[in-house]
């Protein structure tokens, strides 16, 4: 799935990777909704999107270690810009949605995107 198609399903804000076109280069094979980063490291493949609603920079150091190619935060939640700069740094994409964690994972799985273990 495009990350503009993840982006359209979620009605979300994109905050770093903001051209169009970075959105429709960047394939997401896999996603994985959780608030532990243990959890990441133990479930999720790369060129995944992780959906979280933690805020902090270990979120994109996780990301970095497992090759995410982006980060959605749900609830509405907008990282610092220190978080943001360092995703920006990754070249890695980072969006927001107002969607709950579970409504974003449903309405992705929905358009047909598979979990982590799928």
């Amino acid at each position: 799935m495009k990350l503009t198609t993840v982006r359209e399903l979620l009605k979300a804000q994109v905050l770093t990777g903001e051209s169009e076109n970075d959105l429709e280069n960047i394939e997401v094979h896999v996603a994985c909704g959780s608030d532990l980063m243990s959890d990441v490291l133990a479930f999720l493949k790369e060129q995944g999107l992780l959906l979280t609603g933690l805020i902090n920079p270990q979120v994109v150091r996780t990301a970095e270690m497992m090759d995410i190619c982006a980060i959605c935060f749900v609830r509405g939640k907008t990282p610092t810009q220190d978080i943001i700069d360092l995703a920006k740094s990754l070249n890695m994409t980072v969006l927001t949605t107002e969607y709950p964690l579970f409504q974003a994972c449903g309405r992705l799985y929905k358009g047909g995107l598979m979990c982590g273990e799928d």
